[in-house]
């Protein structure tokens, strides 16, 4: 090629880069991939902190996701739902948020009307509807938790750490449980009383996870949930903490969830 033709090229090249970067203002961030991962939330359940994803955080991070972990106070449902969206509107780009137990409860209502939020993962999760109290089946679809708890002065519950292993993470070591039954975060009871107002599976494509040997939700009741919301189902046969002993089966629902279309489906009946 010519010196002349090997100029004609550089200049040509510029012009392209120049017409690219046309109306980008100096300082501005470059728009984001359309094929980059989204961000996974991640919402813990009762009796628990942040600390019990341990298991399932590396797994998603070596997959090339960015994961957050919300704290939650558990001291009212409004109040965790709350603190999970500020942490949800704190992200940018598309989000996958994912609940275990009552967590279900409190990502129904924290991703309400976000339109970054293209799916949601519940693990062995309370699913309500909107006005509907979390613990609103607990009578038709009854588990032993319910006798394995013990209330303290102020009204929290916690789970009995005698009975914690049985009910809640059989399948998992009792070296763990042992540890597991005695820092675990009480939770208001007054809790399962209350409800959020908008329930976002309604409009946002869903994935549920029914725990099969679960003693601490009714397996029964996660299919009703899974149901009602119309979500994508996978049943594996696991405690009430799938997300710990079974974190690569988790993994890959949560890889569906996220790599589904973006859109919002269309409101569900």
């Amino acid at each position: 090629m010519s010196i002349r033709r090997i100029g004609t090229a550089i200049l040509l090249a510029a012009l392209a880069g120049a017409t690219a970067l046309e109306g980008q203002q100096p300082g501005s961030p470059t728009p984001a991939r359309a094929s980059a991962k989204p961000t996974i939330v991640l919402v813990h359940g009762a009796f628990a902190d942040a600390t019990g994803w341990q298991a399932l955080i590396p797994l998603l991070q070596q997959d090339g996701y960015k994961v957050v972990a919300v704290q939650n106070a558990m001291a009212s449902l409004a109040g965790d739902v709350e603190t999970t969206k500020r942490l949800i509107d704190a992200q940018s780009g598309p989000m996958v948020v994912v609940g275990h137990s009552y967590g279900g409860a409190v990502i129904t209502g924290a991703a309400a009307a976000n339109p970054n939020v293209k799916a949601l993962v519940y693990l062995a999760a309370f699913a309500p509807e909107a006005g509907e109290p979390i613990g609103a089946f607990g009578d038709k679809y009854p588990t032993d938790l319910g006798k394995a708890l013990v209330t303290d002065a102020a009204g929290y519950l916690s789970v009995d750490p005698a009975k914690f292993r049985a009910v809640f993470a059989a399948d998992l070591p009792k070296r763990e449980t042992d540890i597991a039954a005695v820092t675990q975060k009480p939770i208001i009871g007054t809790i399962f009383g209350q409800s959020v107002p908008v329930a976002a599976w309604k409009t946002i494509p869903s994935w549920y996870v029914v725990t099969t040997q679960d003693h601490a939700i009714n397996p029964d009741l996660e299919r009703f949930y899974a149901k009602r919301m119309k979500a994508h189902t996978t049943e594996i046969a696991s405690s009430h903490v799938v997300f710990i002993s079974h974190p690569r089966e988790v993994a890959k629902v949560i890889a569906e969830a996220a790599g589904a279309p973006a859109k919002v489906a269309a409101t569900k009946p």
